[in-house]
């Protein structure tokens, strides 16, 4: 007889997968360009079906505010309903019962989503579920990450769509790169630690208007943290779309687990499955256990990352892991590395945009030049670092060009005396 704790767990697994192989089907749909309405119809199975949801209202705004999406009601709910008053002080997930209104058409829901990008609210969304309303932050916290995907990418097809009407075909391509370049630069986080216990530092040159490279940095409590960083084969839109479905899905996948060989195997999976072979993917990925002093690592096919540990006087190549993502699927292997008694490290992660960085004699910079140079400046400040390694890839190349996009990201912990 099963446990009631092996039976949450089972529910958990079960919803974990329904997550997963919903999050799936949207980006797989994104990257096939389907239409908003199927996109939309797509989300309103979702909801009614993986989450149980029992009745729904989504308004959308597109020029003027429009419902989207609606079941369940009987009352007859329309924009001008919408009491913007209340709505736009609304900052995350609130009970209808703690708003100040007198509509009539609200007390069918349980409680009101706003999505917002970029400090614009996009949508609200109404929900009512089927039992008590969901306590798991996980679940709530997924629904809002689906709807924001779906929302953001429709926005972004209106983007693109209004500005390819107003150019020629020469033009409208143009502006379509810089609208993934936007796209491209929601990627990497808006703020870093720089603290006496943790600093974090990243260098990015993209080598065209759309460079191909992402990094990280992902705090999953007060003492663990998740670094990583990515290389798409490929550059343009769709290695820019793909790489935007890929840190959804990271980042998605971080709030359901911790367990690094389970997220890799389904970020491949993804990948295999939205790029169909036309792009893989390149990653490491880093886990920092402050109180265990552990770092738990998988590289799948990128350069190896440096690991200076200073109390223990080491050195690692951090190299353990898999192949590159989207290739094969299921991965052929996944090994997890870990390097433990760290309180006093540096970590240097970067792309092989570095590396692969030749002189006037076609002499390429390399891995053990690479990490030669960086021996000698380990002891100082990251920005310090930073600036030496620009200026030595800089003199190192001559006058030849950069082949691929530079990016470099330092984290340096130390725990001592803190």
């Amino acid at each position: 007889m099963l446990m009631m704790s092996e039976i949450n767990n089972n529910r958990q697994s079960i919803q974990q997968k329904l997550e997963l192989d919903t999050l799936l089907q949207i980006t797989q749909s994104i990257n096939n360009n389907v239409s908003e309405s199927d996109l939309y119809a797509m989300l309103k199975l979702s909801l009614r079906g993986s989450f149980k949801v029992k009745k729904c209202a989504v308004f959308v705004f597109d020029e003027i505010w429009e419902c989207k999406t609606i079941f369940g009601n009987k009352l007859i709910f329309t924009p001008d309903k919408l009491d913007f008053k209340i709505l736009e002080d609304i900052k995350k997930l609130t009970f209808i019962k703690d708003l100040d209104t007198k509509e009539e058409v609200y007390q069918e829901y349980d409680v009101v989503l706003p999505i917002k990008h970029q400090d614009k609210f996009l949508a609200y969304l109404f929900l009512t579920f089927d039992k008590d309303i969901p306590q798991e932050d996980e679940q709530i916290y997924f629904i809002k990450t689906l709807a924001n995907i779906v929302i953001v990418a429709i926005e972004n097809k209106k983007l693109i769509r209004q500005q390819v009407k107003q150019a020629s075909k020469e033009a409208a391509n143009q502006k379509e790169m810089e609208i993934a370049k936007q796209v491209q630069s929601l990627l990497f986080p808006k703020k870093l630690p720089y603290t006496q216990k943790i600093k974090v530092k990243p260098t990015y040159f993209p080598h065209a208007l759309i460079g191909g490279d992402y990094y990280d940095f992902i705090p999953l409590n007060d003492n663990r943290f998740i670094i990583c960083i990515a290389d798409v084969s490929g550059k343009g839109v769709p290695a820019a779309l793909l790489m935007s479905n890929f840190q959804a899905s990271l980042r998605t996948l971080t709030r359901q687990t911790q367990n690094l060989p389970q997220i890799v195997e389904e970020l491949n999976h993804i990948i295999y499955v939205n790029a169909e072979g036309g792009h893989f993917i390149t990653f490491f990925i880093g886990l920092y256990d402050e109180k265990n002093t552990t770092l738990q690592y998988i590289n799948a096919g990128h350069n190896p990352a440096f690991l200076f540990d200073f109390s223990n006087n080491q050195t690692h190549l951090l190299e353990k892991g898999t192949t590159i993502l989207g290739v094969f699927s299921p991965l052929p292997f996944v090994e997890e590395g870990k390097i433990e008694q760290l309180n006093n490290f540096y970590l240097f992660n970067y792309t092989d945009g570095v590396t692969e960085v030749v002189n006037d004699n076609q002499e390429q910079l390399g891995i053990e030049k690479l990490l030669e140079v960086i021996e000698s400046y380990q002891q100082n400040d990251i920005n310090e670092i930073h600036e030496s390694l620009i200026q030595f890839i800089h003199q190192f190349k001559q006058n030849q060009t950069y082949p691929d996009d530079i990016t470099m990201l330092s984290c340096r912990v130390n725990l001592i005396n803190i």
